[in-house]
């Protein structure tokens, strides 16, 4: 999947820079004052960020709530596997499909802006499901919670990108990831218990006004960057801004952007479809847990998650050299994990494998962040926001086909005229996510030797 280099005029861009302390240097090749190339950090980064990983928290709830309310959502509109596994298709394909014009309106309007806006888009889309009762709506409202989720994460990153030192930035994306998992705990735990407690409407409806407080802290506390600092200008071409296309083409045509998104896709997916969709499932009709016992799992992924957050952080803010075999272990333990998993007599693996299994999916989360490392640090600051978009793109579309892969296979391998599916039916679709596995490791491993042809590994 290359793309050959795109010519771009002298004045469309700062050369890429090498590494992600690099980064510190281009605004400099480029004229900016130095408040760009030093941003202050301490107490008041710390509060900025606070406020925009505030709204990143809530976007992993709206996220989420669909992985523990699957099995509720297939009994209030009455649909099957693959009906089902639509959803969170439409979500994550909306989420990935508008990375690129996100990262675009991030680099030209700031993220405080798209922050509100995504925030605005996840509440209206939560309101509109909580009270859906037909198929289409609720799928409708689905993708609105896709479009404003998609504003989230890149945004928070910028806000990080501008308030911190560039060394501090791979530590506070993954403190921003582990954090952001926070929701997903939120989610396996609180929601999962409301919903049958509360019920449908109740539950979604209060997840939907929560976003009214968070909307207001943004709107009044949040800054795009610190007082006296000079935001990045988007190069100049002819006279006007370089277009839109240009500014795609010239980030897609970065080696490194391209490694990012690889490494996004493969590392990303199989935590990502087990938590947003099949995990509740696969636990409860594939494996006969309880719901309790099933959430609790699914609880314990979200934990793991933060553990090598923390730990990736700590390891990838001291050597950048570290990223790819961080990545590589992550994708290693876990293809390892599920082979030996799926390969279990009759598809019931004993509990203790489960556990092992979703403490190394844990791991995935935290090491798709590698990817969007690859992209900050392969490109100047005036396209970053682009970049991060196309990287973030990729766990996304590995999620899209896996979800609908392993639903696919869960209605064709259903006994005729059964509602729900058995542990050889799960066993057989869920080896359906070995092939994005391979897929990806063989990209990023062409794509790494291009970068190190060139000597910019």
């Amino acid at each position: 999947m290359s793309v050959d280099p795109v010519p771009t005029a002298p004045s469309l861009s700062v050369p890429a820079p090498r590494r992600a302390d690099d980064l510190q240097a281009a605004p400099r090749a480029a004229g900016f004052p130095a408040a760009v190339l030093h941003p202050p950090g301490g107490r008041a980064a710390w509060f900025a960020w606070s406020v925009g990983v505030s709204v990143y928290v809530l976007a992993v709830v709206h996220r989420t709530s669909l992985g523990v309310a699957g099995l509720d959502a297939a009994a209030r509109f009455g649909i099957g596997a693959s009906a089902l596994s639509t959803f969170s298709i439409v979500q994550v394909l909306v989420y990935a499909g508008m990375q690129i014009p996100v990262g675009l309106l991030v680099d030209r309007s700031g993220p405080r802006r798209v922050l509100l806006l995504g925030v605005a888009l996840m509440s209206a889309g939560q309101l509109a499901f909580a009270f859906s009762t037909a198929f289409a709506p609720a799928l409708a409202s689905r993708a609105v919670i896709g479009c404003g989720d998609a504003m989230t994460f890149i945004s928070v990153l910028r806000i990080a990108a501008r308030w911190f030192p560039a060394a501090r930035n791979p530590f506070v994306a993954q403190l921003t990831g582990l954090v952001g998992m926070g929701g997903n705990l939120v989610t396996t735990v609180v929601l999962a218990q409301a919903l049958h407690t509360a019920g449908w409407t109740s539950t979604f409806g209060v997840i939907a006004l929560t976003g009214v407080p968070i909307f207001v802290a943004v709107l009044a506390l949040l800054r795009d960057a610190p007082p006296g600092a000079v935001a990045p200008v988007l190069p100049q071409q002819s006279g006007g801004r370089v277009p839109v296309g240009g500014l795609i083409r010239a980030a897609w045509a970065e080696p490194g952007t391209r490694l990012g998104l690889w490494v996004h896709f493969t590392t990303a997916f199989p935590a990502s479809a087990f938590g947003l969709l099949w995990g509740l499932p696969y636990l409860v009709e594939g494996q006969g847990m309880s719901r309790a016992g099933a959430s609790g799992l699914l609880s314990l992924l979200v934990l793991s998650g933060m553990a090598f957050g923390l730990l990736f952080g700590r390891l990838l803010s001291r050597s950048a050299g570290l990223r790819l075999p961080v990545a590589f272990i992550v994708l290693g333990a876990t293809a390892l994990c599920w082979t030996v998993t799926l390969a279990w007599p009759h598809g019931r693996p004993p509990l203790w494998l489960l556990v092992v299994l979703i403490l190394v999916m844990g791991s995935n989360g935290p090491a798709s962040l590698i990817g969007l490392d690859y992209a900050r640090a392969h490109n100047p600051p005036e396209r970053m926001g682009t970049a991060s978009g196309i990287a973030n793109m990729g766990g996304f579309i590995g999620s899209v086909i896996t979800l609908l892969g392993i639903g696919v296979l869960l209605d064709a391998l259903a006994d005729p005229g059964s509602d729900s599916y058995g542990a050889h039916a799960y066993q057989l679709a869920f080896c359906f996510q070995l092939l994005p596995l391979l897929l990806g490791t063989a990209m990023i491993l062409r794509l790494r030797r291009k970068l190190a042809a060139a000597g910019r590994d």
